[in-house]
């Protein structure tokens, strides 16, 4: 019996359509949506008729419930179906065939007896497919994974070896750079003996030009006839004396400059020293370390005793070496120029702070309050650093931070009239300038 006697027969076994597994549903769709494109259009059911306009593809896609759904409840179109498949693809949709949801396919159709058992092979191989594509995917994975394990662990290598080779390269430029200064060191202190040496020579020249001196005056004055011969020694003695002083002098003057050669050699030698061990010098100022979002912890001492009441008593402040003004930005502007807009008046003071910058080669950092700004924030200069404080901080928190992170015994110096921050940093040992100060001495600059 052919496949389309068995199914206009409908002998067999029944499936239950409910239980189908979604590969199988699919495969029932694709045949169906074939099959639907090729029929006379009195074959296909009347639902289905739209469907015939589509691509297959797209008719399994679409209409798959609804073909799906025509195959279970209506035994003519399951016959015309497998009638189609038997003319225009023979051989393709057999219970025998070799693809198991083909077969699947075709017992169902049919209603083969052997259709569960068909129906249970093809689940059985999809589920033996997906666990081969886990298991390859698995296995790709873990080759992958090995593959990036041991290129790390080559790389880890390589970093290591560099890092060791790296230590040894600076060792051994440490102890020459050690060895070097030990040397100068020695050669300064033979400049330094025979610097004493010199002045000793030239004491006791001195003092043998002094006696003879003496002998001269004290012969001169028991030979009053022999005045003139006497006064030729002595005037011969003064100029010995004179040479001596120029020799000392010269010699003296020489040693010097040595001396100073080998200051500078013995400086660049240990700033060598610095580049190398990184001591420092060209890394961040403590006030680019300094957060805008928390309030800073007291700790340092700075300026206290001195008074900046006056222009006079704040450049002395200003021309102490290594100082750091730090300046209250709103407090200062709104008490010089308060009818500006807030803009315009950081622009005005951060200007003035870098003309005082370029003058007198402080360091100074303005702050301002973050919370307000709407526009595009300030910029600062090379020598005037600005920040402004987080939207939550308060710019007060921000200059007692800065002054908390300077390193103890720096002067700093604070500009504000906030009574509340000038009595917090004299605390932590800054010195506080009022605005009225700060402002009549950016007017002179």
């Amino acid at each position: 019996m052919s496949l389309s006697e068995q199914a206009a027969d409908g002998a067999g076994g029944s499936v239950d359509w409910d239980r189908l597994p979604d590969p199988l549903t699919a495969r029932l769709a694709e045949v169906a949506a074939a099959a639907v494109g090729g029929m006379p259009e009195v074959d296909v059911p009347v639902p289905l008729r739209r469907l015939a306009r589509f691509t297959p593809a797209k008719r399994a896609k679409l209409g798959a419930p609804v073909l799906v759904g025509a195959l279970r409840c209506s035994t003519v179109f399951r016959a015309a179906v497998v009638a189609w498949w038997e003319e225009n693809r023979p051989g393709e949709l057999h219970p025998g065939a070799d693809d198991p949801l083909a077969a699947a396919a075709a017992a169902v159709l049919v209603e083969d007896p052997t259709a569960g058992e068909a129906v249970r092979a093809a689940v059985r191989r999809g589920e033996a497919v997906e666990l081969r594509a886990e298991r390859d995917a698995a296995l790709a994975r873990v080759d992958k994974l090995s593959a990036e394990l041991e290129r790390l662990r080559g790389e880890l290598a390589q970093a290591r070896s560099q890092a060791r080779s790296v230590d040894g390269q600076r060792d051994v430029e440490y102890q020459q750079l050690r060895r070097r200064v030990s040397e100068q060191g020695a050669r300064l202190r033979a400049v330094a003996d025979d610097r004493a040496a010199a002045d000793q020579i030239a004491a006791e020249l001195r003092r043998s030009a002094e006696q003879e001196l003496a002998v001269a005056h004290a012969e001169r004055d028991r030979e009053g006839d022999r005045a003139d011969v006497e006064r030729r020694r002595a005037d011969r003695a003064a100029a010995e004396v004179s040479a001596a002083r120029q020799a000392v002098r010269e010699a003296r003057q020489a040693d010097e400059v040595r001396l100073g050669l080998l200051i500078d050699t013995l400086g660049g030698a240990v700033a060598g020293l610095r580049r190398e061990l990184a001591l420092g010098g060209g890394g961040p100022r403590p006030a680019d370390l300094v957060a805008g979002t928390r309030p800073g912890d007291p700790g340092m001492s700075g300026l206290s005793g001195l008074s900046s009441d006056g222009l006079a008593a704040l450049d002395a402040l200003l021309a102490i070496p290594s100082v750091h003004l730090i300046v209250d930005g709103y407090n200062v502007s709104k008490t010089g120029y308060p009818d500006l807009p807030l803009a315009d008046q950081r622009t005005r003071l951060v200007g003035q702070l870098a003309a005082l910058a370029a003058r007198t080669g402080v360091e100074i950092t303005v702050v301002f309050d973050g919370a307000g700004v709407v526009t595009a924030p300030t910029r600062g200069s090379r020598r005037v650093r600005v920040l402004f404080s987080d939207r939550d901080v308060l710019a007060d928190d921000v200059i007692r931070a800065l002054v908390a992170a300077e390193p103890e015994g720096r002067p700093v110096l604070v500009a504000t009239s906030d009574r509340a921050v000038v009595a917090s940093v004299r605390r932590h040992g800054a010195h506080a300038l009022q605005s009225a100060v700060l402002l009549a001495r950016l007017v002179r600059s």
